[in-house]
């Protein structure tokens, strides 16, 4: 099979804009995911009344629709109702939207795993609950919950794949303008997997480094 390394090479302009745009979104969307996950989770954690029900219910609705039917709907569906954003707005709200989800889980998870003996010793001493919260709570949770938080960062940056159907000129976007353009099909894939690889890899591997460190207690060696 004979590859056109120049289609390739004339191509790498195109793919390097498309990868900073998509990590770009990822990187906005995972960090709003962590900021709703963490809410969310310690809503459920404390049992919130009235909070707690809709925190359920929004669960329930991210982790059971598509994250390209929240897109449309953004996208489309919101300016029934004169609300209209932009591409970019709309990938981060739905990437977010369906994150908060997956990361409230985590972060549950975590939350539980402290002991309740930890709880009673930080209120033997007259901790309040923040107090609780930031100073016993959290850390001992994070550290369980670096695992599934780590795979649901991954996670959300594979799905920025599904961005470019609401025309945002990401990676998936640019690789399917140049096949039906040029025809190039086994090049433009070829880069689009490069790509991927090149984003995923690093924070593959910073993620099992922090859970190591975490995991074994080993942070400032």
């Amino acid at each position: 099979m004979n590859i056109n390394w120049g289609f390739i090479v004339s191509s790498l302009p195109l793919y390097e804009k498309a990868a900073w745009l998509t990590l770009k979104l990822a990187l906005w969307g995972i960090s709003a995911s962590l900021i709703i996950g963490l809410v969310c989770s310690v809503v459920l954690y404390y049992r919130i009344k009235v909070l707690e029900r809709l925190v359920r219910a929004y669960i329930e609705l991210s982790r059971n629709t598509p994250l390209l039917i929240q897109l449309f709907f953004l996208y489309y569906g919101f300016t029934k109702i004169g609300i209209t954003m932009s591409e970019n707005t709309c990938a981060i709200i739905g990437l977010a939207f369906l994150g908060g989800s997956y990361m409230a889980e985590a972060f549950r998870g975590g939350l539980e795993s402290v002991s309740k003996a930890q709880i009673e010793s930080g209120l033997s001493i007259g901790l309040s609950n923040m107090q609780m919260i930031r100073y016993v709570i959290l850390p001992q949770a994070f550290s369980v919950s670096i695992p599934p938080l780590g795979a649901n960062c991954i996670f959300l940056l594979k799905e920025t794949s599904i961005v470019g159907a609401i025309a945002i000129p990401d990676l998936m976007q640019v690789t399917q303008d140049l096949i039906g353009i040029y025809y190039q099909t086994f090049e433009a894939l070829f880069m689009l997997v490069v790509a991927y690889m090149i984003l995923l890899l690093p924070v593959s591997v910073a993620l099992t480094w922090l859970e190591r460190k975490v995991r074994y207690a080993e942070f400032g060696n």
